[in-house]
């Protein structure tokens, strides 16, 4: 569903154009790669757009501020309304291969960019850690509350906070023998990135869950696992980037139920007895 707020006054594309005499050669740089690559700036990184504009990620902060923008994530939402939007008239039945393709896709492309060494450094430090405690925001909190359902199942001791304020209160506890699972399709979400530059200081050990490589969170991440599904800042929570991060966090899950099968299992049983006797 389309965020309520829409442009208000000039395109940022018109004020980009009234600006562009007061631009610096830097900031200049950032207009002719935008005007270039409209389609694509949608679904770039603060860093990405940082190194394929030749810019340092300061300056193309304070570009977006200049013009009024709160920030890069603003510009993008304002910025989406305005470029022309892929032709979706198809009839009801194209729509419903359509989803089904565009998720099939992402787990294909995600799978793909899973790197196996990696997965199993994630899997290691979440098991060999009794303090594991999960940090995401809106619909990556999303996923982080079903990770904590699917690690509870295995016996697994761990926590999943997704608000801002707690996050931040959490991080300062946490000690070298901590993991902290940080989910964020964009990697840019602010609260979530102070939070873990906290637990860093602490020592905590960071796994990164985004999808891109390259973003301010990956920059404090031991250990980065990819999902493949970008999405514009319309499409903002939408399933199919949920599916792909919970493909990722089923990856996790069962790497650590392989890695512990007999206590696994014994949980596991335990939990669906205790459940069943909620049931008629």
């Amino acid at each position: 569903m389309m965020d309520s707020r829409t442009i208000a006054g000039p395109k940022p594309s018109l004020l980009m154009e009234q600006h562009k005499h007061n631009f610096t050669k830097s900031e200049h740089k950032i207009y002719e790669y935008i005007l270039s690559n409209p389609n694509q700036v949608l679904y770039h990184s603060l860093t990405e757009l940082s190194e394929l504009s030749g810019v340092a990620e300061a300056t193309v902060l304070r570009f977006f501020r200049k013009l009024g923008f709160k920030g890069f994530q603003d510009f993008k939402f304002l910025f989406a309304q305005e470029v022309p939007a892929a032709d979706h008239s198809e009839n009801d039945e194209s729509f419903i291969y359509r989803i089904r393709n565009n998720i099939i896709q992402a787990v294909e492309d995600t799978s793909d960019v899973v790197d196996a060494e990696t997965l199993e450094k994630c899997i290691r430090a979440i098991n060999d850690s009794s303090d594991v405690v999960i940090f995401g925001i809106g619909s990556s909190g999303i996923a982080g509350l079903d990770m904590q359902n699917r690690l509870m199942r295995i016996g697994k001791h761990v926590s999943v906070i997704t608000d801002s304020h707690f996050q931040i209160m959490r991080a300062s506890s946490l000690n070298e023998n901590s993991v902290v699972i940080a989910i964020s399709l964009t990697g840019s979400t602010k609260d979530i990135i102070d939070a873990v530059k906290i637990a860093k200081e602490k020592n905590a050990a960071v796994i990164a869950l985004t999808t891109y490589v390259k973003s301010p969170l990956t920059k404090y991440a031991d250990h980065i696992l990819l999902s493949s599904a970008k999405e514009s800042p319309l499409d903002s929570g939408s399933l199919v980037s949920k599916i792909a991060q919970l493909y990722l966090i089923d990856l996790i899950c069962t790497g650590l139920t392989m890695n512990n099968f007999k206590d696994a299992e014994s949980v596991k049983r335990e939990i669906t007895e205790h459940i069943a006797s909620k049931l008629y």
